[in-house]
C-alpha cells in the first residue's frame, strides 16, 4: 500500500488521458498540464486554440477583428454628397460588404475585385463611425432607399428593389453605427479596453470612439450643426466656418424683397394683406378672374363645377404670384374652367377663408334660424361686421354668381350646384373639432341662402 502511494503521476500513458474525454479542450489542456507541472498559480482562462500565437497579439478581447457582419451583396448605390457639398446623383450597382467599422464598396464580388485591384489602391469605403442610417423618400423617387450620413458630410444613398434585402441591411448597418457609437467595437459588452499595444492606429481609433457624440435620431443633418466638430478633416475644410459665415452675411427678408429677390406672393397671401399692398377693396386678380367670366364663360356648360387643366392652373398661379403683366384674354388662357380653377384656389389658399375663422360658429348659428326674415337680418347684419376687403370682395362674388345663375339653362348650374362649389371654398371652421359632414351641409346652406337672398343682405350692386 505504501509503495502504491507515491508512484509517479505519469503511470498513464498521454493517449489514454486523450481518449474519449467528455471533458472541454480548455479542461483537458488544464488537466495534463497538472499531471506534468505542479499548479502553482490559479488555472487561467483558457486560449483560443484557433488563433496561432495568440500570446503576440497586442489588443486585448475588446479590440478584437470582426468579421464582416454580412458577406457581400450586390446593391444600387449612389453618392450623393461629399464633405456637405452637393454631388449628381448617379446610381451604380456595386457589391457591398459591411465590416467591423465601414462599408466596402466592389464594382464586383470581392473576391473578384481583391484578385483584379491594383497595388496600393484600395476599395471605396464608408466610415460609419458617428454616422446617420435612416429610410428616405426624398432624396429619390425609387423605393426602398436607405440614406447614409457620414460624420464628415459625405451622404449616399443605397437601394434594391426586394425589401427584405435593403431592410436586412438597414438593420445590420444600424446596429454597427449603434455599437461604435457607443464605444464597443468588439464583440464583448463590455467597453473597450487595451492594455498593451505598439500600434498607434488602434489608439487613434479607440480615442475617436470614446468621444460622445449626439444620438443619430437628434441630428438631421451634419451641414446644419455647425456646433459639432465632427472631425478633423471637418475642420480642415472649413465647411463649419463658411456656413457660420455665410449665415451671419445672409440678408434679410426686407432687403431681399427691396432687391426683386423675393416678391409678394398674391395666392396664400392674407386678404387684408393683400388689399393693403394693392391699395385696393377686392384683390385685382379676383376682380380679373370675375371680369372674364362674365365675359366669355356665363353660358358654358358646368362653369364653375368643371375643373381646368391643373398644370395649366399652376402656371397662371406661378405668374400671379410673380407679378407678371397678365392677359387673361391670351390664347393660352382659352380654357374659361382654368380661371375658375385658379380663381377657387386663390380663396382655398387663403391664410384665413373669406368668412373669418371667428364668423364660422356665428353664421352656422344664423343658417339655424327657423324664420326666413330673421334669417336674412341676422346674415345681413354678420356680413356688414365683416373686415371692409371681406366684405367688399364677398359682395362681388355673390352678385357674380347671381349671374351664372341667371344663365342656368345655358349652363345647368343651380344655386345647390354653385353652393356645393363654394360652400367648402370659402368658409371652414379654424379647428376641426366637430363632424366634418354636418360641417359641409351648414356650410353649403349658408352659401345657398345668400346666394338666393342676394340683394337683401348685400344691397344692390356699386356701379
Amino acid at each position: 500500500m505504501q509503495n502504491t502511494s507515491k508512484a509517479p503521476p505519469l503511470v498513464l500513458p498521454p493517449v489514454a488521458l486523450r481518449a474519449k474525454s467528455t471533458t472541454s479542450s480548455g479542461e483537458r489542456l488544464s488537466q495534463t498540464k497538472s499531471m506534468v507541472i505542479p499548479d502553482l498559480e490559479p488555472p487561467q482562462k483558457p486560449m483560443n486554440r484557433h488563433r496561432r500565437n495568440q500570446s503576440q497579439h497586442n489588443i486585448t478581447q475588446g479590440v478584437q477583428q470582426i468579421q464582416p457582419a454580412l458577406q457581400g451583396e450586390y446593391l444600387n448605390k449612389a453618392k450623393i454628397s461629399e464633405g456637405g457639398k452637393k454631388q449628381r446623383k448617379n446610381w451604380t450597382s456595386a457589391w457591398v460588404v459591411l465590416c467591423s467599422n465601414e462599408l466596402q464598396f466592389y464594382k464586383e464580388s470581392k473576391q473578384e475585385a481583391v484578385a483584379n485591384l491594383k497595388p496600393g489602391c484600395k476599395p471605396e469605403g464608408v466610415d460609419l463611425c458617428g454616422a446617420i442610417v435612416e429610410w428616405t423618400t426624398e432624396k429619390s423617387s425609387r423605393k426602398n432607399v436607405l440614406e447614409i450620413i457620414t460624420r464628415s458630410g459625405d451622404e449616399f444613398l443605397l437601394q434594391s428593389d426586394d425589401y427584405p434585402i435593403i431592410s436586412k441591411w438597414h438593420d445590420a448597418i444600424k446596429k454597427a453605427v449603434d455599437r461604435l457609437s457607443s464605444g464597443d467595437v468588439g464583440p464583448s459588452s463590455g467597453k473597450t479596453t487595451i492594455q498593451r499595444s505598439n500600434s498607434t492606429e488602434c489608439l487613434a481609433r479607440h480615442s475617436k470612439t470614446k468621444a460622445k457624440e449626439p444620438k443619430s435620431e437628434h441630428r438631421r443633418s451634419i451641414i446644419f450643426k455647425l456646433n459639432y466638430s465632427a472631425s478633423d478633416s471637418a475642420d480642415k475644410n472649413g465647411v463649419k466656418n463658411r456656413l457660420k459665415k455665410f449665415i451671419s452675411r445672409r440678408p434679410s427678408m426686407k432687403t431681399l424683397q427691396e432687391k426683386g429677390l423675393i416678391k409678394d406672393r398674391v395666392f396664400g397671401c392674407h386678404m387684408v394683406t393683400l388689399c393693403q399692398r394693392e391699395g385696393t377693396i377686392v384683390p385685382r386678380f379676383v376682380q380679373m378672374c370675375i371680369k372674364e367670366v362674365e365675359k366669355r364663360g356665363l353660358e358654358v356648360d358646368g362653369i364653375y363645377r368643371v375643373s381646368g387643366n391643373l398644370a395649366t392652373v399652376q402656371k397662371l398661379r406661378f405668374i400671379v404670384d410673380q407679378e407678371e403683366e397678365l392677359n387673361l384674354g391670351d390664347s393660352q388662357w382659352e380654357d374659361i374652367h382654368v380661371i375658375t380653377g385658379a380663381l377657387k384656389m386663390f380663396f382655398r389658399e387663403l391664410p384665413e377663408p373669406l368668412f373669418p375663422f371667428r364668423f364660422f360658429d356665428q353664421f352656422v348659428e344664423a343658417i339655424k334660424t327657423k324664420e326666413h326674415k330673421q334669417k336674412i337680418q341676422v346674415l345681413k347684419k354678420l356680413v356688414h361686421l365683416l373686415p371692409r376687403p371681406n366684405h367688399n370682395t364677398m359682395k362681388l362674388l355673390f352678385h357674380h354668381l347671381q349671374r351664372v345663375l341667371s344663365k342656368s339653362r345655358q349652363n345647368l348650374m343651380s344655386s345647390q350646384g354653385v353652393s356645393i362649389v363654394f360652400g367648402p371654398t370659402l368658409l371652414w371652421p379654424e379647428l376641426d373639432t366637430g363632424n366634418m359632414a354636418v360641417n359641409m351641409v351648414y356650410q353649403n346652406q349658408i352659401v345657398e341662402f345668400m346666394l338666393i337672398e342676394c340683394l337683401e343682405i348685400f344691397g344692390p350692386e356699386a356701379k
